[in-house]
Parts: C-alpha cells; sequence; structure tokens
C-alpha cells in the first residue's frame, strides 16, 4: 500500500516544486506544472520555455489541466483517508500496534506482548488505554479551563477596573485643578485686599503723622514766639521791665468794663424789658422796674 501510494505520488508531483500539483496546466509540449511554478520560472529566466524540455514558446500558452487536477484531488483525499485509518507498524515485528504496555508506557504488538521484553507486563488496549489517557487529559483539563475562565473574568474585571481608575483619576485631577485654581484665586483677591487695607492704613497713619508735625510745627513757633518775648523782656531796663503788667491786658478779664456804670446802664434798658411773670400778676412797670433794680443794688 505504501509502495502504490509512493509511485502515484511521483506521478502527481509537479518536475519543480516536487509536490502534489496545485491548480496544474499543461503546455504545448505535453508537460505539467504549477501554474505558479511555470510564471515564477519564466519570470526568473526571463523567456518562455518548458522548465522540463525547454521548448521555447512566442507566446504565453497554457490551459489548465483538468483530469490532472481531479486526479491530484482524488489523491489527496485517498491518502489522508487511509492515513487516519491505518495503524502504525511494529518495527520489530511488521506487525500491528494494537496494544499499550503500562510499564514501558509505550506501543506493542500481539508478538512484544509475549516476548521477554515484555513478559509480564500489564498491557491494554490501543482504543482503550488512548480513552483512559484522553479521560486523565479531560480530568486535568477541566479546572485548567474553569481556571482560565476564572483568569478571563478577573481580567475582565481589572480592564474595567484600570478603565475606571483611569476616568476617576482624569476626574479628580480636574477637581484638583479647579480647587487649587479657586485656591490661587483667592489668595490673589485676598493679597489684593491686605496690600489695599495696608495703602488705606498708611495713607490715614502718614495724613495723622503730617497733622501732627503740623501741630507741632505750630505748637514750636508758637513757643519760640514766647521764647523770644520773654528773653526781649529779660533784656529790657528795669523801669521798662516793671511796667510790663500794666500793659498787658488783653489776656486778663476787664472787671470795669462789665462792672462800670451797671446800674445805670441797667436802668436805662429796663424800659425795653418785659417781663410776663409779673405782668401776669397784675403789678405795674414802675414796680417791676424798682424790684429789679433792688435786687440788682443787693448783689
Amino acid at each position: 500500500m505504501a509502495d502504490k501510494f509512493s509511485v502515484l505520488e511521483e506521478e502527481l508531483s509537479c518536475p519543480v516544486c516536487t509536490e502534489i500539483f496545485t491548480d496544474p496546466v499543461v503546455l504545448t509540449c505535453s508537460h505539467s506544472f504549477c501554474k505558479a511554478c511555470l510564471q515564477k520560472c519564466w519570470e526568473e529566466k526571463g523567456s518562455r520555455e518548458c522548465p522540463n524540455c525547454r521548448r521555447k514558446s512566442s507566446i504565453e500558452i497554457y490551459r489548465p489541466n483538468l483530469s490532472l487536477r481531479n486526479a491530484c484531488e482524488a489523491f489527496l483525499k485517498e491518502r489522508s483517508f487511509s492515513t487516519a485509518g491505518s495503524e502504525e507498524l511494529c518495527s520489530l515485528h511488521n506487525k500491528e500496534l494494537k496494544l499499550f504496555c503500562l510499564e514501558d508506557q509505550t506501543l506493542v504488538c500481539v508478538t512484544c506482548h509475549t516476548s521477554e521484553k515484555h513478559e509480564n507486563h500489564k498491557v491494554r488496549p490501543l482504543q482503550e488505554a488512548a480513552e483512559e489517557y484522553k479521560h486523565k487529559l479531560r480530568t486535568a483539563l477541566a479546572p485548567l479551563q474553569k481556571k482560565l475562565k476564572a483568569f478571563n473574568e478577573m481580567k475582565l474585571i481589572c480592564d474595567q477596573t484600570a478603565e475606571h481608575i483611569k476616568s476617576q483619576a482624569q476626574h479628580t485631577e480636574r477637581q484638583i485643578r479647579m480647587e487649587f485654581e479657586k485656591l490661587h484665586q483667592f489668595l490673589k483677591d485676598e493679597e489684593a485686599a491686605r496690600i489695599d487695607a495696608l495703602r488705606e492704613e498708611e495713607e490715614q497713619k502718614s495724613q495723622m503723622m503730617k497733622n501732627k508735625m503740623k501741630k507741632m510745627t505750630e505748637a514750636i513757633s508758637s513757643l519760640s514766639e514766647q521764647i523770644r518775648a520773654i528773653e526781649q523782656e529779660l533784656g529790657a531796663e528795669d523801669v521798662s521791665f516793671l511796667q510790663v503788667p500794666e500793659k498787658v491786658s488783653g489776656p486778663l478779664v476787664d472787671v470795669a468794663k462789665h462792672l462800670g456804670n451797671l446800674k445805670y446802664r441797667v436802668r436805662e434798658k429796663m424800659g425795653t424789658v418785659q417781663y410776663s411773670e409779673y405782668w401776669g400778676q397784675g403789678v405795674p412797670h414802675s414796680h417791676c422796674t424798682e424790684r429789679i433794680f433792688s435786687i440788682l443794688s443787693t448783689s
């Protein structure tokens, strides 16, 4: 069977790529090639000639080889089916490997099982051993698949959490910037207000000091004048110095001015004064005058 496939495979192989024909085409010289292989050869050599017999063609002449393509497809299907259904042969006895040695963990044929090498070894039919190992693999695969599912779910949660963290961080960063902008503005406003208050207080205090300086200047000037006047008086002669108190009448009360001829002047003005208190009691005007005058006389 193997020899049969080998001969047929050689007949159905492309001379260029040595693989089973793919989309075969035939030239006028009856030689067939894969279409892609033929075009590649022509491009590399720069001339249109048969890669097998070197026969040249003035124009690009080839046609699909449908029968060869069908034969290649049938061969590939048959070989695939035969390979899948065939059993490997024992290299020692050229028999099918239908048993599996549990102790040596290897495939054996019936003859190997009865040989001295595998004597008293436990064996299982190939299909049973394969199914047993598949069961073990499925058993081992189940928790791995479960763990993989958990990891995928966790990864999804992590991705979502990472996205949420990123969004949350961006939002928080915007809030921080806004808050610090408010703080900066508040500090600027507070700074301006403090400076304005300082300027106002500076102006007030400066004006206050100017007023005090003005008053001090006036006081100094007044004291200086008084000192000069006293010094002048101290430097005058004794007679002039003793006469000074008689001349200084301005600051004192002029008693004579207020008390001299008081009775006469009061009497002169009495004619124009009205006293409702005495008139209301029916007292004559002359009596009122005399009463007031008597009071002034006794004072």
